[in-house]
């Protein structure tokens, strides 16, 4: 087995092991990128750009974010705590969240099941759309903790192709369920193990980065052992990764943690989601004549990401007024994007991003 040591980024040691490799590499323009994307002349998870600061409106509109989501999210954290502690009587949880968007929710999870008195321990590792999970990380904390008790964290599903991905890696590794454990904050797809509601809301460490991630960068594919990160110092002085965790730390100590029931996420929830989710992407993929879904961004998290690190063609949102797309909209209008008010015809979703086809 590979020998590597597991750091913490910028969080602290009990609270998260990476299991990743960190990397020094070239970076790729954006739109360079985006054309090699495209042409199949490289795959996504083989550069990178270099992540922008973020300005002041970004940061302010993160702090409000966070201001107003923290209650919800230390209230949401501990019923999804309470919830593994009920699928898990005996068993110590293992929280494998999912590089990067995983990371800070596990984070919480951790924190929040170790408040509650349940054995628990949480590794970040890599998992890349049409490439899959890492096989080296994945078998390390396999020998260390067997499979009974991991389960994969990630911060929301925006049309579901993480779970596709899981469900590929996981089909011919022994000791996992034919759907994976998959817990997730929001799932307004219906495609998770595990959801603490379906809405599409304005999850603060959705709309930043390195800076509320651990001060790495997306992972990096490696072909013959981990994937690789690089190490975001440039972004040093904008770190919030703790702001982050902490401030829900302190919302937590105020609740009455008794009161609150562990979260109930049925299958038959599950089945409408899945259905108006592929509706609202077949029609906006027919609607443009996009042959690769992978150009459609559904979910304000997902929706603005793209804008942030993509070449965008087109952002739709349900109501332009709408304080959770803020950032979005003003983030669009700086890139003379095309903004459109979709109303309902977006479904469960408050906003959606397509990405520009450049060849």
């Amino acid at each position: 087995m590979q020998d590597f040591t597991p750091f913490s980024g910028s969080y602290l040691p009990q609270d998260v092991h990476f299991l990743l490799q960190p990397v020094e590499m070239e970076m790729t323009p954006v739109e360079q990128k985006e054309q090699l994307i495209q042409s199949g002349t490289r795959h996504y998870s083989e550069m990178l750009s270099q992540e922008p600061e973020p300005t002041a409106w970004h940061l302010d509109l993160f702090s409000q974010a966070l201001d107003q989501g923290a209650g919800r999210l230390a209230r949401e954290v501990i019923m999804l705590a309470k919830a593994l502690i009920e699928r898990f009587p005996q068993t110590p949880v293992v929280l494998t969240s999912l590089v990067r968007a995983g990371v800070p929710l596990g984070v919480m999870l951790q924190q929040t099941l170790r408040a509650l008195g349940k054995e628990s321990y949480h590794y970040g590792i890599s998992i890349i759309r049409d490439r899959g999970i890492d096989s080296v990380a994945l078998e390390w904390i396999e020998a260390r903790h067997g499979t009974e008790g991991i389960v994969f964290v990630d911060g929301w599903t925006g049309k579901g192709a993480i779970t596709g991905e899981l469900t590929r890696s996981l089909k011919h590794r022994a000791g996992y369920p034919a759907q994976p454990r998959l817990v997730v904050l929001a799932d307004p797809c219906g495609r998770s193990w595990l959801a603490a509601s379906d809405d599409d809301w304005l999850i603060p460490f959705g709309i930043m980065g390195a800076p509320v991630s651990g001060m790495i960068s997306r992972s990096i594919w490696s072909e013959t052992g981990l994937h690789g990160c690089v190490k975001c110092d440039h972004l040093a002085q904008f770190e919030c990764s703790r702001q982050l965790v902490d401030t829900v730390a302190e919302y937590r100590h105020t609740l009455n943690i008794d009161a609150i029931p562990a979260c109930d996420w049925q299958p038959e929830q599950k089945a409408p989601l899945k259905l108006k989710s592929e509706q609202v992407i077949s029609e906006l993929a027919e609607q443009f004549n996009i042959s690769s879904v992978n150009r459609i961004k559904p979910g304000i998290a997902e929706a603005t990401r793209a804008v942030l690190r993509r070449v965008p063609d087109h952002v739709f949102v349900r109501s332009v007024d709408d304080p959770d797309v803020a950032l979005l909209v003003y983030l669009a209008r700086e890139k003379g994007l095309t903004i459109t008010e979709a109303g309902d015809a977006l479904g469960q979703y408050r906003a959606v991003t397509i990405i520009k086809k450049v060849l």
